[in-house]
């Protein structure tokens, strides 16, 4: 049994939007992820993942059952501390990356921290220690409109994990690479877990879940346990 409350605990987690009619986008599920697992999260379009998301990285409240979130009871929270708990302790990666694309890769990570919480000249020598920790020591300075696909997702990755969070919550992290470059993120995230990094990745690729240690599915708002249903 871990000494340390789990990163994710769902205790009947479910999502309902009013209606009419209501429309149920995640059933009553319970999941638990622990400290330095990397869980991979599969199923097909429109099939829950994206609310799962939402609710896991505190962007949406659930409405019914519990979610704690580092042994923190979320649903205790005002939006306020739920906003600093999110700029603190979990690093978002998505898809389409989410750079600005007239700063440098290391603005970009830099201005990911703004709200965690961390004085600026901290700021700055994170953003240039994970930017060296994902291989683009090289590319500090280089506008993100110049850098390739996969640089650009290093550099999102450089952003996530810069303010040390809890969780490293990807959602497609592949889905914009080419082969040679979504290998060279998913050997990154190896990495990343390997130095134990909690990691909870989103994809329908089955070669990304592989990446795992653990894989939950999900279909029409329903989690399994395992890659098949």
């Amino acid at each position: 049994m871990s000494a340390q409350p789990p990163v994710i605990q769902f205790r009947q987690v479910g999502l309902t939007y009013a209606g009419p009619p209501p429309v149920v986008a995640l059933t009553e599920c319970n999941l638990t992820i622990e400290r330095g697992e990397f869980v991979t999260v599969v199923g097909p379009s429109g099939s829950g993942k994206s609310t799962f998301l939402n609710i896991a990285g505190l962007l949406d409240r659930l409405t019914h059952g519990s979610y704690h979130f580092d042994g923190i009871d979320t649903a205790a929270l005002k939006e306020a501390e739920l906003t600093a708990l999110r700029g603190q302790r979990i690093g978002f990666v998505f898809q389409s990356f989410h750079l600005m694309p007239h700063r440098t890769a290391e603005e970009n990570v830099t201005l990911g921290m703004m709200y965690s919480g961390v004085p600026r000249a901290a700021r700055i020598r994170r953003a240039r220690e994970a930017l060296i920790r994902v291989g683009l020591g090289n590319r500090m300075g280089a506008l993100s409109s110049r850098l390739s696909g996969g640089e650009r997702q290093r550099v999102a990755i450089a952003r996530a994990v810069a303010a040390t969070p809890s969780l490293l919550l990807c959602d497609e992290p592949t889905g914009n690479l080419d082969s040679a470059s979504a290998e060279a993120v998913l050997t990154l995230l190896d990495e990343l877990h390997t130095g134990g990094m909690t990691i909870v990745v989103i994809t329908h690729d089955q070669v990304v879940a592989g990446h795992g240690n653990r894989t939950v599915s999900i279909r029409d708002g329903a989690l399994h346990e395992g890659a098949a249903i």
